[in-house]
């Protein structure tokens, strides 16, 4: 198998697509009215859309749906305002990113809270074959680790090509990450599909900071 590349944590490009809005005029203008208020975060606005019977599950041409959209934003009151509408809190894009990876790729603990809250899945993996856990271990939002644990995520488990939640923390030398990962038993010495360690990978992407945590945890070279 060949190295795994830690490329920039980016979402999987997705395709345009045909128009996703339901086929009666009016609804289709609620509908692309209410995309649009969510995209520039005008609560007041979508409000008003949505009881004039705006769909909340409406989708733009990437298939991100109003709730997907405010949760990348960190919109907690747009988040709020759509669940408690019915938005579906699986409803995934078509790189099949879900509101919960969208805020854990931000950082937004507060929006994942409200997710979790509503019983979002932890399991799910994007068209990139990442977590909503690898996006925030990598991106290095070490509340956003701590809620996913505590909502049941497993510390120790395998994602693409056998690389754990620590090793993608120390990838990027995200330090309060990993302190949370390794709190909570992450593995120092596990060994990902090439057969390397959180501390080789750290090292090799010349993170000192992230090195000198892992070698005080006891990480064997």
């Amino acid at each position: 198998m060949r190295g795994m590349v830690w490329r920039r944590l980016v979402f999987g490009v997705a395709c345009s697509c045909g128009a996703l809005a339901p086929a009666w005029p009016q609804a289709i203008n609620l509908n692309a009215e209410l995309i649009a208020a969510v995209r520039s975060g005008n609560l007041v606005r979508a409000t008003t859309l949505l009881e004039q019977g705006a769909d909340p599950h409406s989708r733009n041409r990437l298939g991100d749906s109003t709730l997907n959209t405010a949760a990348r934003a960190g919109d907690l009151p747009l988040v709020r305002l759509l669940l408690a509408r019915g938005a579906d809190v699986e409803q995934a894009n078509l790189s099949q990113v879900t509101p919960l990876m969208s805020a854990a790729f931000g950082g937004h603990a507060e929006v994942l809270r409200e997710l979790l809250a509503h019983r979002a899945a932890l399991a799910p993996v994007d068209r990139v074959h990442k977590s909503a856990m690898v996006y925030a271990a990598g991106n290095g939002c070490a509340d956003c680790v701590r809620q996913l644990l505590d909502a049941g995520a497993d510390v120790n488990a395998r994602y693409d090509a056998g690389a754990t939640a620590l090793m993608w923390a120390a990838a990027y030398g995200k330090v309060d990450a990993l302190r949370t990962l390794l709190a909570r038993g992450a593995e120092v010495d596990a060994r990902d599909a090439r057969g390397k360690t959180a501390l080789a990978i750290a090292a090799e992407q010349q993170q000192e900071a992230a090195v000198k945590v892992l070698r005080e945890a006891g990480a064997r070279p």
